[in-house]
């Protein structure tokens, strides 16, 4: 059974989440934890990595059961197929909700460099490094196409 890519309205993904798991469908929506700042307080609020997305893991001729769930809009398309999330990529997203965003940079790295991502499971991940920022790293998920910030220190 693949992992598929199903869209949600905007900040909707935690509520899709939830609903998803009540029907028993096997979800993965990581979050993080980011300082969000008003007038009158500072609070740490849940963020979703992947914005409006949600993975789903089910076979195919499941497909239809997540638009009984409010909030889903519809899959992701690829090449006119569903798009499809490889097991390793989706572990990597995982593991990089469990130990957070914060990778060293061992070297001077710059746009375009393939860089090894390690401590994200057994093995090393790579990526494509799209853009550095002071301190932060965007890196292209191959596979997804899409880019998550990494905090370099």
């Amino acid at each position: 059974m693949p992992w598929y890519v199903v869209v949600t309205r905007p900040r909707a993904e935690i509520k899709v989440k939830d609903r998803l798991k009540v029907i028993g469908v096997s979800v993965c929506c990581p979050t993080r934890v980011e300082k969000r700042q008003w007038s009158d307080r500072v609070k740490k609020v849940e963020v979703p990595l992947l914005p409006s997305m949600v993975l789903v893991f089910l076979q195919a001729k499941d497909r239809e059961l997540i638009f009984s769930v409010p909030g889903v809009v519809r899959y992701l398309f690829y090449l006119g197929k569903p798009a499809v999330v490889p097991k390793k990529e989706v572990d990597l997203l995982n593991d990089i909700e469990k130990k957070g965003t914060n990778i060293i940079a061992v070297k001077a790295i710059k746009a375009g460099d393939i860089i090894d991502v390690p401590g994200f499971g057994a093995t090393t991940q790579k990526g494509k490094v799209r853009h550095i920022s002071g301190n932060k790293c965007w890196v292209v998920l191959e596979r997804l196409g899409f880019i998550v910030t990494l905090q370099l220190e």
